[in-house]
């Protein structure tokens, strides 16, 4: 049997699983993976040292052929190279290039992308993110055919996860990741054969436009805590902005990063949103509009993650206020 041309496009750490995924599959479809598309190399680290993205590492373990384009929009010389492959399918998994239509049509059967989110609620950057600050009760990963608009293909295949009131960014994504590796091999054999049939995400028949929801990337100035919020939607944010940007919030001249926090319903006592109104080693607890935070965990600038009871070895914060 001829195998199936693939050709791979994903960046971090959630792509790691799917490109895992196929190589485990490849002799099991047959598949070959003609070459693997990730971004270049960026600075990170004290040193500021080119650094090769999780899937770079993973293909060059796997002795894969590795691309690194700058650009594949208004770069005619690597779509031709793109196309040269001549590919039967492309896989987009968190790339984080733009994809031109000469890209979109290339392969045979287009490109198919792996997103975390139930489309259409949360197209865009931060599905994950965005999910846990609306306080979404379940989440999810879709196998999209992939077109010239944001998130707007039809799906192939579709998995659900509820999203657990202790889950931050971080337990999610990885959580998401592996279900959408799952989600991608499942969907895989259809797509190829051209069995299976991707549904519209807003059936034609329907208007849908109150459920399609756009997930803008993140900025670090969202993550600075506003205490005249209430108690469990400041928690929300500790939650979704973990592992970043980080929720944060000044005690006097220090900056304060909040790596854990949990609502607590009862009323503080009569106090300003950001009062400090108890402390000791079940926690720090400040006041907000409606209800209590309880921080748990956090970071003093310079300084390590540590527990409440920890950072108040050093210090009483008796009449103090965050802001």
């Amino acid at each position: 049997m001829t195998p199936v041309r693939i050709l791979f496009a994903g960046t971090p750490e959630f792509a790691v699983p799917s490109l895992r995924a196929l190589l485990a599959a490849a002799d099991a479809f047959p598949l070959e993976i003609l070459a693997v598309y990730t971004q270049p190399d960026r600075p990170a680290g004290r040193g500021r040292q080119p650094q090769a993205s999780p899937v770079k590492r993973l293909a060059q373990d796997a002795g894969l052929a590795i691309r690194q384009p700058v650009r594949l929009k208004q770069d005619p010389a690597a779509v031709r190279e793109l196309e040269a492959f001549a590919a039967d399918l492309m896989i987009v998994v968190a790339y984080g290039l733009l994809l031109p239509v000469a890209v979109l049509a290339a392969p045979r059967c287009g490109c198919v992308n792996v997103h975390a989110s139930l489309l259409p609620r949360w197209r865009g950057a931060a599905p994950i993110q965005r999910a846990i600050l609306a306080d979404d009760q379940e989440t999810g990963v879709c196998i999209m055919q992939m077109e010239a608009g944001l998130d707007t293909g039809p799906v192939y295949h579709r998995r659900g996860t509820p999203i657990a009131p202790r889950d931050t960014a971080a337990t999610l994504h990885d959580r998401l990741a592996i279900l959408g590796a799952d989600a991608l091999l499942a969907a895989l054999p259809g797509i190829l054969d051209g069995s299976a049939r991707a549904e519209p995400q807003c059936p034609t028949d329907q208007d849908c436009s109150d459920q399609i929801t756009y997930a803008h990337k993140l900025t670090k100035d969202e993550a600075r805590i506003d205490w005249a919020q209430p108690a469990e939607q400041i928690a929300r944010a500790v939650r979704a902005f973990n592992p970043w940007p980080v929720a944060e919030t000044r005690l006097g001249a220090e900056t304060l990063r909040i790596w854990e926090a949990v609502p607590e319903p009862e009323q503080p006592p009569d106090a300003p949103p950001g009062t400090v109104v108890g402390f000791g080693k079940a926690g720090i607890e400040v006041a907000t509009t409606h209800g209590t935070l309880r921080v748990l965990r956090l970071q003093p600038t310079g300084k390590r993650v540590m527990s409440a009871a920890d950072f108040l070895n050093a210090r009483s914060l008796d009449g103090a206020r965050l802001g």
